[in-house]
């Protein structure tokens, strides 16, 4: 983002505190003695929060229950008054806080549609002619004649995005709202949401990390009420992330160590032969596949209970790969090294692209759920993960390794390395979505009689 984008959010020194108090006649004194004498604790839901955004960028917002997230939403809406510090905010921002927030529950959806959207800055006339805009997008039928509360939460979730989708606002927050409704409407929204941040300002708040480093360019974590870090999506979540894992650690051997490592520079070299996909081969969109080598300084946690010593991709006959194609089958490999003994050791794996998402992965809990191995202290072992390599758009990809003990939903991190491999794809023919499926047949044939196509 240019230094000489305008700055649409400006904070600084900004902070909330509430008024505790003991008991309900010390309330009744405070307000006799006006401010001469404290009845009361003061409580600190935000403090000392100093943050610019400029126009056009999309700001992730996370943080435990109680860090000061939605504190200081308000804040910027205008809905609470700072107790110290400022905040300055230029354009019209439309804010989905919670939901129906504005909603009157005894006004129909057609009432509160008028409502709400007076309140973000349209005139009756503006309304009148995007109401049936809004009210295809909410999709409620003919429940926008009804009062909202009789709206199950994901109606009260579709009426309040569609208003806010077309109030022309500058400046969107969305907190959480996604996280209910069905998936036709998390689509709908999502699609928006991409549309929005071609034009304008997207404040994200959200406990899922995938969905943060997958839209946002920059993310602020609040720890507290304080500004804990603010930065790149997937270094702040990744720490974030670690941050979690450590808390919930009672032996205090939680360890956060690595470096970060910027994308290492590809050479164009000859990918190995792919046999079975000739056609593609023979194109310029051949699914040309470079791989780099362990980097056992990136970014990790855990107990070092056991240590991720090797990531490697091999080749069917076990063959360590410097290239591939997409369509191949693979081996990958994780060598590990037990420092205690293990009991029930899950080894796993993610493969993301350059934005962070996951686009698959797997771990060996499932396979041994039911014959749990051991593994001695200092033994070392390795996971192989044998399985078809998808077809990938071209970019940059990374490997994410981890190994715990334990369960599925009770484990111990013992060693969660981030982008411990890279690779990169030089070519593709996949031009939509996430990955490309190897197709087992592709035809076009008639279905009630004719002649066949292509026969003619």
């Amino acid at each position: 983002m240019s230094s000489d984008t305008p700055v649409v959010i400006r904070a600084e020194g900004l902070g909330k505190a509430y008024a505790i108090f003991k008991r309900p006649q010390d309330r009744l004194k405070q307000m006799l003695v006006r401010g001469r004498r404290k009845y009361y604790d003061e409580y600190w839901a935000l403090r000392g929060v100093d943050l610019e955004v400029r126009r056009g960028e999309t700001v992730g917002l996370i943080g435990r229950n109680g860090s000061g997230k939605s504190t200081f939403l308000q804040l910027l809406c205008g809905t609470l008054t700072p107790t110290s510090g400022r905040i300055a905010v230029d354009g019209r921002i439309a804010a989905l806080l919670e939901l129906g927030a504005g909603f009157n529950p005894e006004f129909t959806g057609r009432e509160n549609v008028y409502l709400a959207a007076s309140v973000l800055g349209l005139s009756n006339e503006q309304i009148a002619e995007r109401y049936e805009s809004i009210a295809e997008f909410a999709g409620i039928g003919d429940f926008i004649e009804q009062p909202v509360k009789l709206y199950s939460s994901g109606m009260y979730a579709r009426l309040a995005f569609a208003v806010a989708a077309h109030v022309d606002a500058d400046i969107m927050i969305v907190d959480e709202i996604l996280a209910v409704g069905d998936a036709s409407f998390t689509q709908k929204c999502m699609r928006f949401i991409h549309r929005f941040k071609e034009r304008g300002t997207l404040f994200f708040v959200s406990h899922d990390t995938g969905q943060v480093v997958n839209l946002c360019d920059r993310v602020v974590w609040l720890d507290n009420g304080s500004v804990r870090a603010v930065g790149p999506a997937k270094e702040v979540c990744h720490d974030y992330l670690a941050a979690l894992y450590s808390d919930q650690d009672t032996s205090r051997g939680f360890r956060i160590g690595g470096a970060r490592q910027a994308l290492p520079q590809a050479k164009r070299e000859e990918p190995v032969e792919d046999a079975r996909a000739e056609l593609l081969k023979a194109s310029q969109h051949r699914n040309a596949i470079e791989i780099f080598d362990f980097d056992p300084n990136s970014p990790w946690f855990g107990e070092r209970g056991a240590s991720i010593t090797d990531v490697r991709l091999l080749d069917s006959g076990g063959m360590p790969l410097s290239t591939v194609e997409g369509g191949e089958e693979i081996v990958l490999q994780v060598a590990c090294h037990a420092e205690k003994d293990l009991f029930q050791p899950i080894v796993g794996f993610y493969i993301r692209d350059r934005l962070g998402q996951n686009l698959f992965g797997d771990n060996t809990h499932l396979t041994y759920q039911l014959d749990p191995i051991r593994v001695p202290a200092g033994q070392d072992f390795a996971a192989r993960f044998r399985f078809q390599l998808p077809y990938l758009p071209s970019g940059d990809f990374s490997i994410t390794v981890a190994i715990a003990e334990g369960t599925q939903n009770d484990h111990v991190q013992h060693h969660w390395i981030e982008d411990a491999l890279f690779f990169k794809v030089h070519s593709s023919h996949v031009v939509q979505g996430l990955v490309g499926i190897p197709m087992l047949s592709i035809s076009i044939d008639t279905l009630t009689g004719g002649t066949p196509p292509g026969t003619a």
